[in-house]
């Protein structure tokens, strides 16, 4: 098994958190990525497999797949346990649902705050906008957060057990934490939630990675 992935590509971390809380051993090669120029220029096999050029790729065999969720969907039908989605089909459902709304919904509010990891823009009006858009998006965070919060009420993760949606959800909140979004002060539930999912082997060194990819290419 072979996975392609980049140093900072959190959906490429989702499928390696996915691959070592199945006990699945994997070759692992990263694409080239800088600063400057992105993922550039695009790694071969990954154009071959993806006609999006992105990564994560996972080879398995003579099966070749793209795409972070249909990737941890082909993992848990192929190697079930310990399993990473309910066995309960509405359940299954929701978990599914949660992990979408993670890619889709909070991620890209999420993404609205990448200017400040970036020079300020020379338009002052232009960088005004930036900032004016970023406050508005850290409201929205705040909103998700506070959801996020309550669903976890009562459980340890967000589906009684580990998940897909975890694995989503932590990414999320890892890239939001680098770019100073707002704090889980506020969010109990969700704070000790955090902290349970970082503690996990499978994460930690996802998320050490991660942290250690930032300090390289920001240098």
């Amino acid at each position: 098994m072979k996975l392609y992935s980049g140093p900072l590509s959190l959906f490429s971390r989702k499928v390696e958190i996915a691959l070592r809380e199945k006990g699945l051993q994997f070759e692992r090669e990263m694409v080239p990525f800088s600063q400057a120029a992105g993922y550039a220029p695009k790694h071969p096999a990954v154009l071959a497999a993806n006609p999006k050029g992105q990564v994560p790729v996972l080879v398995d065999g003579d099966l070749t797949l793209f795409d972070s969720t249909l990737i941890v969907e082909y993992l848990e039908d192929a190697y079930p346990e310990p399993p990473l989605l309910p066995g309960d089909p509405g359940e299954r459902a929701r978990c599914r649902l949660l992990e979408l709304t993670a890619d889709e919904v909070l991620l890209p509010r999420i993404a609205r705050l990448m200017y400040r990891t970036e020079p300020a823009d020379p338009d002052p009006a232009v960088q005004r906008a930036r900032e004016e858009d970023g406050h508005q998006a850290e409201a929205e965070i705040l909103a998700d957060y506070g959801a996020l919060d309550a669903r976890l009420a009562d459980r340890d993760y967000f589906f009684g057990r580990f998940s897909a949606a975890d694995i989503a959800v932590f990414m999320d909140m890892l890239f939001a934490k680098r770019l100073g979004a707002p704090k889980l002060d506020a969010f109990s539930n969700l704070s000790a939630w955090y902290d349970r999912v970082a503690a996990r082997p499978s994460v930690t060194v996802a998320a050490a990675e991660v942290a250690e990819a930032d300090r390289a290419l920001s240098q």
